[in-house]
Order: C-alpha cells, then sequence, then structure tokens
C-alpha cells in the first residue's frame, strides 16, 4: 500500500508501520499489534490487518464500570 490518505483498513491488507502510524494520526481509531511496543520502530516494517471492530469494552478505574466505546478497532499482525 502506497496510498497513506485511505480512510480505514481492510482486514487482509498490508501496511508499512509508517502508514499505519500516519493513519493513527490522522484517525480515531484503536490499534492492537502483537509487536509491543515496538510498532512503530521500524517504518518499513509490514503488518497484516487480521480483524475489524466497531467498538470494544473498556473497563473505567474512576467508577468501575465497563461501557462499550464506538471506536474502530484494528488488529495487526506482523506480516
Amino acid at each position: 500500500m502506497t496510498n497513506s490518505g485511505f480512510n480505514t483498513l481492510k482486514p487482509g491488507n498490508n501496511y508499512s508501520a509508517q502508514e499505519l502510524d500516519s493513519f493513527v494520526s490522522t484517525k480515531d481509531v484503536l490499534l492492537l499489534s502483537n509487536n509491543g511496543s515496538q510498532l512503530f520502530t521500524e517504518p518499513d516494517r509490514e503488518y497484516k490487518v487480521t480483524q475489524e471492530f466497531e467498538g470494544f469494552f473498556e473497563h473505567s478505574s474512576q467508577d468501575g464500570e465497563k461501557y462499550y466505546r464506538e471506536k474502530k478497532a484494528y488488529v495487526v499482525e506482523k506480516a
């Protein structure tokens, strides 16, 4: 993928770390990676989007409740 101006990530497609960095910098999304905190350390490394979700549950440490957040979430893994 060379176009970094995309609006969504597509499951099954590969993206460079640089493209993912640009994407999360301009969109309100959540990325989950099996590469820990090293997701953006190698700009040319390729990642495959394996899953896409419309939202997720989040636990609030302030009131102990669980809330559903309508926010795109993507699972990526090293390609």
